[in-house]
């Protein structure tokens, strides 16, 4: 493994397998996970979900280059007791929402499951390059959790062999979540064509053998490093390659100026019936429960 500082959390850190033709991301969010849920007064089964999501966020988007590149992440259904989740991640910058009916949430128990929550719902993951160019996947809202939909998302939609794990538990100092993601770029290293991608290929069954053994308890342990999850896992490599990635933070990039840029594209008309009875146009920020009060 090449020397670097440490990474334990609040940090993304990335890596090669190049002898496996394999790349994944590692993350554990602290800090920053209680920052974005300090927005709203979430239930224990809310902050759980939300935490997967903001992990995956951190994974997916972690993959893309480039400042200005962000990665959109959105689940939702038709009548399910969450109506919508939304993450997004951007240069390190990650932000989520979840809206949800809290009556008939308070009625499933501790511990409810993800069809319980939404239903027949769906999972959009949208890629925004730096070059603006935008595509979307999306996929059913199956299985497990949402890391299972994620999976699939990349299965089905990039045809790329993928295993992600998601721990998420709260303590007495708060809330952590962790994730790992695993890919498989067969016949090709990261950054070049896969010229032959299969879900089969030795290669990949050896490392998502490996990765699989990671425990949830390993992968919350605040005093084991994200290097040293990684070599506990492929100590066995010829190479393991460390890539530390963005540091990460709230980033809700809400203002006044902001949205006085959007109602300004609105007709005249549309405008004025924004305003109340003042005269001001009252916008809430989902992502971090601010209102901002617009005389545009």
């Amino acid at each position: 493994m090449t020397d670097t500082d440490e990474i334990f959390s609040d940090k993304l850190m990335g890596f090669t397998l190049p002898g496996r033709n394999a790349r994944g991301r590692l993350v554990r969010l602290e800090g920053v996970l209680e920052d974005v849920l300090s927005a709203h007064d979430y239930p224990p089964p809310i902050t759980h979900l939300l935490g997967e999501a903001l992990v995956l966020g951190a994974l997916i988007g972690g993959l893309l280059k480039g400042e200005t590149a962000q990665m959109t992440m959105q689940a939702q259904t038709k009548g399910g007791i969450v109506n919508l989740l939304v993450c997004d991640y951007r240069a390190g910058a990650v932000r989520g929402y979840a809206d949800f009916d809290a009556d008939r949430l308070g009625s499933l128990g501790a511990n409810p499951s993800l069809g319980a929550l939404f239903g027949e719902g769906f999972l959009a993951i949208t890629f925004e390059t730096e070059g603006r160019q935008r595509y979307q996947g999306i996929v059913p809202l199956e299985g497990s959790s949402l890391a299972e939909a994620c999976e699939l998302y990349f299965s089905q939609s990039e045809q790329i062999p993928t295993l992600i794990r998601v721990a998420s538990r709260a303590g007495a100092s708060g809330r952590t979540a962790a994730g790992l993601l695993l890919q498989h770029l067969a016949d090709g290293e990261e950054g070049r064509e896969r010229l032959h991608v299969r879900m089969d290929h030795p290669d990949w069954e050896h490392v998502a053998i490996m990765a699989g053994s990671l425990s949830h308890d390993e992968l919350l342990d605040p005093a084991l490093s994200l290097e040293a999850i990684a070599w506990r896992l492929f100590h066995e490599e010829e190479e393991v390659r460390v890539l530390p990635g963005d540091r990460l933070s709230r980033g809700c990039r809400c203002s006044a100026e902001h949205y006085a840029t959007i109602i300004a594209r609105f007709p005249p008309a549309e405008q004025d019936a924004m305003r109340n009875e003042d005269g001001v146009v009252v916008v809430d920020c989902a992502f971090c429960s601010r209102l901002f009060e617009l005389t545009v």
